[in-house]
């Protein structure tokens, strides 16, 4: 038991196992995609405030109205605030913010922030670094550029911001991953898709191997119940042979009705010639009665009934006999060399859909209640019957039972 269901858990994950790797590849490979995105948009910002922020501490205007900045800080305003609105607008940019080397705002986007001092430590530029980075100021978190500003002899007389809000850079982002997700979800449906197809093919096949080990193992089993059959059955030959050998023919004939109780029946005279149909009637009128049904029998036939025909008759009555019938009736008749059989029972019957299946090695509308295997005696008698050029037809008698007909060559 611990080992198939160990078994049903490995196919369980081989089965799922393509579309599990799937989904995990497409959600890893998305997830990259989109860290490569966020942190290519975050590079190209500060590579564009760096830029904007650079190219205008360079700018002989914005170096002489600082000079201006200790005398009129109103004037020094109206020179630049013009020149950062233009710069914000076309750069993109949220802020640009020009302050002197104190830290007083010379521009800003808000008009009451002028002249104040700047809401984050300056110091570093100032003294002459470069700053590249995120803060908090007074329009919000952003991702800016601080950059000194010299005079012509190289002086430090300022410095020079500009910004970009984080939620811009995170509102990019979002649209790089909106662009993304379609075909994202597009590799996820097709590569659902195959991974449910290979599935699929893997159950099929696992199916096909599982009915390939059913079958075995009822052969197996049949196999091993016929054989020790067959070991009883010489066995008991040789006690019979022994006992006929000896003259001892009375204590035969008591022997073999202990093993198979046999009823003894005078059939009329269309029997006389033909020993082996009166012996396999005599057998399935003992078999059948053992199961309470009874045997009526009408035969019309003047060739010989050979092994084979009267295979196709026993297992067809045995069939109606397992299948609950209380009357099994058995007509044989021969017209222009062809035998042409009927069986009928008033048993069980068959569902139609049992009916294309019913001869198919293995396949049996009754349980195995011995173990040893089922479905073998129709798939017999198709076979038997197909190789003397006839053939076998189901359906359902007039009692409500099955119905076989069957036609065979005779030899």
């Amino acid at each position: 038991m611990a080992k198939r269901l160990t078994a049903r858990g490995a196919r369980l994950v081989m089965l799922f196992a393509p579309t599990v790797i799937v989904v995990a590849v497409v959600v890893l490979t998305t997830g990259i995609a989109y860290a490569v995105q966020e942190r290519g948009i975050r590079e190209t910002t500060g590579e564009r405030v760096s830029s904007v922020a650079s190219s205008l501490a360079e700018l002989t205007q914005v170096r002489s109205a600082l000079a201006l900045v200790h005398s009129d800080v109103s004037a020094a305003a109206a020179e630049l605030q013009p020149l950062a609105d233009v710069i914000e607008r076309a750069a993109g940019v949220d802020y640009v913010v020009i302050s002197d080397e104190r830290g007083i705002r010379v521009t800003h986007p808000t008009p009451a922030e002028r002249g104040r001092r700047v809401s984050t430590d300056n110091s570093a530029v100032v003294a002459g670094e470069t700053f590249l980075g995120t803060e908090t100021g007074t329009i919000g978190r952003t991702l800016r550029a601080k950059v000194p500003v010299r005079a012509a002899d190289g002086e430090i007389i300022g410095a020079l911001s500009v910004g970009i809000l984080e939620s811009r850079i995170a509102d990019d982002a979002s649209e790089a991953l909106r662009r993304l997700l379609p075909w994202a979800l597009g590799a996820l449906v097709v590569g659902t898709l195959l991974s449910s197809t290979v599935a699929a093919l893997l159950e099929r096949r696992f199916r096909r191997l599982d009915a390939a080990a059913r079958e075995h193992a009822g052969l197996r089993r049949t196999a091993a119940a016929l054989q020790e059959q067959s070991h009883e059955f010489v066995t008991r030959l040789h006690v019979i042979h022994g006992l006929v050998t000896h003259g001892d023919t009375s204590e035969a004939l008591r022997y073999i009705e202990g093993i198979s109780p046999v009823t003894t029946t005078v059939h009329g005279e269309s029997l006389s010639t033909q020993p082996l149909l009166r012996a396999t009637v005599d057998a399935l009128r003992a078999e059948l009665s053992a199961r309470g049904a009874r045997l009526e029998a009408e035969f019309a036939v003047t060739s010989v009934v050979d092994e084979e025909v009267s295979l196709v008759i026993a297992n067809l009555c045995r069939n109606a006999g397992e299948a609950h019938a209380t009357v099994v009736h058995c007509a044989l008749t021969e017209l222009d060399g062809v035998f042409h059989g009927d069986i009928s029972d008033d048993g069980d019957g068959i569902e139609p859909a049992d009916i294309e299946r019913l001869f198919t090695r293995g396949v049996s509308t009754k349980a195995d209640l011995t173990g040893t295997g089922r479905g073998i005696g129709l798939d017999l008698v198709r076979r038997t019957v197909a190789g003397r050029g006839g053939a076998v037809e189901v359906g359902r008698s007039a009692s409500g039972g099955a119905r076989f007909r069957f036609t065979m060559e005779a030899r």
